[in-house]
Order: structure tokens, then C-alpha cells, then sequence
């Protein structure tokens, strides 16, 4: 990556200088947990903590329809195996749309895990991970989500690790027309999170806490609770249409080139009866 940072992408380079926060009291409520949920610092921060008692979770009070989410975390550090620190939109009912962030616990010293999906029309099985090229526990990171009629790109410190392209032209379902509200959550997930499950959550080492800030939404429209009609939040950024640039195309094959672990397009034992249309068409990205 030498130099990398020097010169970002058009497609990233607002983001980068300046991503304006929003205020955690205003923008989320915390949704479960009791006191394991915490808004810090006047609004500027976040914790969620899990222990034998109890996870939490916090959702944000508007829905939004297509947008870029920014949210700066700091996961839990040492040994967080069987823990998992969610990240998503969702809309609701069995047909719900989703697009999910997981952060998958680890033994102290291994790498975390970066597990990615989207679910259409209450579909999901359409995973990638990835292990991060950095401590993601030592400082926070930007973790991203860029949702529009064309694409949703995944993305970490602006930089794509993941793009889902609007394959509807073959019959392939897009989240496109169900709002969606932001999720996160801290929970025990020890049956499957850590090597399948084979890794337990080692209780002596909670509680367990994540850390949040820099939570900001640019989005086409928003709900508010009650809103019979959504409010035009969108700026004069370009993310309703954007794509990758030559650069982000380079950023993108140099993550899944060295830290994807794990794509659904080329586990060929799981489909046996054939890949899923969108990986059969091109080299899903």
C-alpha cells in the first residue's frame, strides 16, 4: 500500500478529509442491553458491552432509502473469541432486505474475521470474508456502507473490499424499494462465530466492549418515526451513482487478492446444483 494514502480515488477523497459526525443521543436509541449499551462523551460516543448477563444493541431512530453509512469502531480487543459485533441495515418483516457488517471474534492474537452478506426479499446466502490488514482492537477504523439503485460496496478506511451490483436485468432480486434502519449489536454467538463453533467464549475475559463514533449518514431520503413521508437528506455528493474509478478497481482486487478468505461465488461443494445466477454471469466482484 506505499503511497496509497498519499492520492485517493475521486470516488473516496470527501469521505477521507472530513467525515462529519452525527450525535449519538439525536441519531440512535439503544434498543437492548439495559445499562450495557452507553452513550458517551455528550453524544460523541458509543459502548456496547457483553458478559454472562447480557449483550445490548442500539438501532437509529430514522430509515433511510439508498445512502452512504460511516461508522468508526473500535472492536473488542484480547480474546474475543465467540463474540460478534453486528454492524447492518435491515428493513423488517420475513421478506426484509439487509446488508450486513459481522466482525467475527478471535483467540488473543489472531486476526478477526470480516464476515459480509446481503439479503434480498428475506434472502441471504451471499457471503464474502476477509481478514483486515490491521489491529482493528488498537484504534478505531472506518467502516462503510454505499447503497444505491446500482451497487452496494463495502468498504474499510474507504477502501472497497466488496461490490454487490444490481444484477436485476437477469432476474436477480436488489434491495432497492424496502427502507432500511441501522443495526449494531455485541452478542455471544460461541455455537458458530470462532472456527465453526469449535472456539468458546472464554468468560474470564469479560465484559467485552466495543467503541463507536463518527456515525454519519448521507442519504437520499430518511423516516422518522411516524413520518408518513420520507425527508430529502442527500448532499451534493455523487454516491447515488457511483461506481469504482481505475483506482478503487485497483484497491478493490488488492483486498480480495490478499485478505478475502471466504466467497460464496467459488464454494463449489455448497452449489452443487449449479452457482447462483449473479456469479455465473461474470466475476462477481
Amino acid at each position: 500500500m506505499a503511497g496509497s494514502l498519499k492520492v485517493l480515488s475521486s470516488l473516496f477523497v470527501s469521505y477521507f478529509l472530513a467525515v462529519s459526525a452525527g450525535n449519538f443521543i439525536q441519531d440512535v436509541e439503544l434498543t437492548w442491553g439495559g445499562d450495557h449499551g452507553k452513550i458517551l462523551n455528550g453524544g460523541s460516543g458509543l459502548s456496547l458491552t457483553l458478559d454472562r448477563a447480557s449483550g445490548s444493541g442500539f438501532q437509529s431512530k430514522k430509515t433511510y432509502l439508498f445512502g452512504r453509512i460511516d461508522m468508526g469502531i473500535k472492536l473488542v480487543p484480547g480474546n474475543s473469541a465467540g463474540t460478534v459485533t453486528a454492524y447492518y441495515l435491515s428493513s423488517e418483516g420475513p421478506y426484509h432486505d439487509e446488508i450486513d457488517f459481522e466482525f467475527l471474534g478471535n483467540l488473543s492474537g489472531d486476526p478477526y474475521t470480516v464476515h459480509t452478506n446481503v439479503y434480498t426479499q428475506g434472502n441471504g446466502n451471499r457471503e464474502q470474508q476477509f481478514r483486515l490488514w490491521f489491529d482493528p482492537t488498537k484504534y478505531f477504523h472506518l467502516y462503510s456502507i454505499l447503497w444505491n439503485p446500482h451497487r452496494i460496496i463495502f468498504l474499510v478506511d474507504h477502501i472497497p473490499i466488496r461490490v454487490y451490483e444490481n444484477e436485476e436485468s437477469i432476474g436477480v432480486p436488489f434491495p432497492k424499494k424496502q427502507p432500511m434502519r441501522l443495526y449494531s449489536s455485541l452478542w455471544n454467538a460461541e455455537q458458530w462465530a470462532t472456527r465453526g463453533g469449535l472456539i468458546k467464549t472464554d468468560w474470564s475475559k469479560a465484559p467485552f466492549t466495543a467503541y463507536y463514533r463518527n456515525f454519519n449518514v448521507d442519504s437520499t431520503c430518511s423516516w422518522s418515526s411516524g413520518a408518513t413521508s420520507c425527508a430529502l437528506t442527500g448532499t451534493t455528493s455523487n454516491w447515488q451513482t457511483q461506481g469504482l474509478d481505475a483506482y478503487g478497481r485497483r484497491r478493490l482486487r488488492w483486498a480480495q487478492k490478499y485478505y478475502m478468505i471466504y466467497n460464496y461465488c467459488s464454494d463449489y461443494k455448497r452449489f452443487r446444483q449449479g452457482r447462483p445466477r449473479e456469479c455465473r454471469r461474470h466475476r462477481l466482484l
